[in-house]
């Protein structure tokens, strides 16, 4: 709307997609200047020559998905690595490739942070497009939300379950009493989780936040914390749950 864009740009190499930057957002423009430096560590020469580097931009709102407005694939084999290259490339369209970031769905919570009080608030508010995890092509999803400090879990709460639903609404809230001097020490993982009453229930994405996350969820953390005793609201796309912390 209103003919701008609030822009950012995803850096990952391919096949792997392991590690994952990002940009800031830049507000407004249709022109951004980023100037960001990112570096990908222990990538041996002779493994470089199989890797795609991808430059993903994407449009920033904080109340729905994050549409992709083009991508820019360089093959590193075609480059020489031995040069710092400065060149202007036209983004392409990543139309009928379904968004590969958002496979498992997403889900809009809100945060709320009261120092005062040292209480912490999470709202649950919906989720939507979740991965079809059932042999019927539907989920019984519910959500669970643990507080962690260095990888251990302290607190976990979840929601109800939703019967057969890809798009679950829950609104349900849930407080954490958390310190004032404790807040930048914490993570917040939040879960969603396809219940299984006979087997076990298949965690389908979760999402970290915290003093030491990136991107989205470093910025929905970083507005809690500014906006003190005021609910802040963000989708956010559901990464794999296997990734970094495997706790449950």
């Amino acid at each position: 709307m209103g003919g701008t864009s609030d822009p950012y740009v995803k850096v990952y190499l391919l096949p792997d997609k392991k590690k994952k930057f990002e940009t800031k957002v830049h507000r407004k423009t249709l022109n951004p200047e980023f100037n960001e430096t990112f570096t990908f560590k222990g990538v041996p020469y002779a493994d470089a020559m199989n890797k795609t580097l991808v430059f993903a931009i994407f449009d920033f709102d904080r109340f729905s998905k994050h549409d992709q407005i083009g991508e820019v694939k360089v093959p590193l084999c075609q480059i020489d690595l031995a040069q710092t290259i400065e060149e202007w490339r036209e983004l392409q369209s990543v139309e009928g490739e379904g968004g590969q970031d958002n496979k498992l769905g997403d889900i809009c919570f809100s945060l709320r942070y009261v120092p005062t009080a040292g209480k912490l608030t999470v709202v649950i508010l919906e989720a939507k497009n979740l991965k079809k995890m059932d042999v019927g092509g539907l989920s019984d999803p519910y959500v669970k939300i643990a507080l962690m400090q260095n990888g251990k879990r302290l607190k976990k709460k979840k929601t109800s379950i939703k019967k057969c639903t890809l798009n679950p609404y829950y609104n349900e809230s849930f407080s954490f009493e958390v310190p004032f001097e404790q807040i930048q020490k914490v993570n917040l993982m939040v879960t969603v989780v396809d219940y299984d009453r006979i087997g076990t229930s298949e965690p389908i994405g979760k999402v970290i936040l915290g003093y030491n996350a990136s991107g989205t969820e470093l910025r929905h953390w970083s507005d809690m914390l500014a906006s003190p005793r005021r609910p802040i609201a963000q989708w956010h796309t559901l990464k794999d749950p296997e990734d970094g912390d495997k706790k449950d």
